[in-house]
């Protein structure tokens, strides 16, 4: 266990016993099973289970939907334990939390919440699904087609690297009705797993954050009622868009996760390995290590929480947000390289739990808004002060 970190000194008493909390099941539940579910690339469906019985799955959602009914900052405090674990585990509570349940949250009408808020807080897993083979970031080049007829809207076309894919039971999905419109035809759908048309398709086999699925959605005249737009018509791209802009302080969460468990484990480690007669940890170069990694971790945090706490404070925080997730990205994959540099030759393999952090760092520079993308958002609004 490290030492308290200083950015816990910016909790409240709750938030620390909620955490505590999160970081015990972490240790309990699921780190027994890390190096399976790596292997096998496979979530494990009774901790899928018990993640909803902790109550991981609905912690923004109002308790009246079966939720916690807490703060996105506290959504964040446990993205950051699982991560502290396994990157996989905090990135399914992630996506469910930060994007499909604050686009409930802000965008659904109140028949959508209450049919899915409670599945969604108790039972049911959730995906949202913007990319496809010819939008990464360029999220708006959507070519998955919405026709409506009747009171339907018959889908078209696939989506690519859908993360909870395998386990979700509804998804949120961008489409668009009229590409003549370009991005003023995207609109939202609610999607369920059952709905004719609808399946899942290829499982991507990924180099990090492995027990995670990522996987190709297929839409062939897939129906989907009118009561299942999410928002307006037309007005998809501003949900993807806000939505999004919230997600990557998830993101900049489960970075500052990784960053810390190879922080723990590098920590340890040098304690106890022994070269010429003495610990690691005595020579005064593998000091200098642990303090950059130690002042790479605590910057991070502190920028995601900010970024959080301006979000829970409904303050502007889309360039704080982008520069948290650039920032501890970055800096998870520059930690957990140097652990596996001070595990030596024990660091390259997988008897030993760093390269998995390492290989897990590696998605924060590219998901849910690439590194670029985020220097672009923070150079704009830069740009655009007066």
């Amino acid at each position: 266990m490290e030492s308290t970190p200083g950015a816990l000194t910016l909790l409240t008493s709750d938030e620390q016993a909620f955490r505590e909390a999160v970081r015990d099941f972490a240790e309990n539940e699921i780190k027994p099973l890390v190096t399976k579910m790596d292997q096998d690339a496979k979530m494990d469906s009774n901790l899928i289970k018990k993640l909803f019985e902790m109550g991981l799955m609905g912690v923004e959602s109002p308790e009246k939907f079966g939720g916690a009914g807490a703060t996105f900052t506290m959504a964040c405090l446990a993205v950051e334990e699982l991560g502290r674990v396994d990157g996989s585990v905090s990135v399914l509570m992630d996506v469910q939390n930060t994007l499909v349940t604050n686009a409930f949250l802000r965008w659904a009408n109140e028949s959508q919440k209450e049919k899915y808020l409670p599945r969604l807080a108790k039972e049911w897993v959730g995906a949202y699904a913007l990319t496809e083979s010819s939008s990464g970031s360029d999220a708006f080049a959507l070519k998955l087609r919405a026709e409506q007829k009747g009171d339907k809207f018959i889908l078209n076309g696939n989506k690519l690297w859908i993360t909870n894919g395998n386990e979700a039971n509804v998804f949120i999905v961008f489409a668009n009705i009229d590409l003549a419109k370009g991005y003023k035809g995207i609109t939202a759908f609610i999607v369920e797993k059952t709905f004719p048309g609808f399946k899942v398709g290829k499982k991507e086999d990924k180099l990090g954050i492995r027990a995670s699925s990522t996987c190709e959605l297929l839409f062939e005249n897939c129906e989907v009622p009118a009561a299942n737009v999410l928002g307006e018509v037309g007005k998809g791209y501003k949900i993807a868009i806000e939505t999004l802009n919230e997600g990557r302080i998830g993101i900049g969460a489960q970075m500052v996760g990784i960053a810390q468990g190879a922080y723990d484990a590098s920590l340890s480690y040098v304690k106890t390995r022994e070269q010429f007669g003495k610990p690691l940890a005595q020579f005064q170069g593998i000091q200098f290590q642990l303090a950059e990694m130690r002042t790479q971790l605590e910057a991070a945090r502190l920028m995601v929480y900010n970024a959080a706490r301006l979000k829970d404070a409904k303050q502007d925080f889309i360039e704080s947000a982008a520069m948290a997730k650039l920032f501890a990205s970055k800096a998870a994959e520059k930690i957990t390289s140097m652990a596996i540099d001070l595990f030596g030759g024990n660091g390259f393999t997988r008897e030993y739990p760093v390269e998995k952090f390492w290989r897990d760092a590696k998605i924060g520079q590219i998901y849910e808004g690439t590194t670029n993308m985020q220097l672009q958002t923070i150079a704009k609004m830069e740009l655009d002060k007066t």
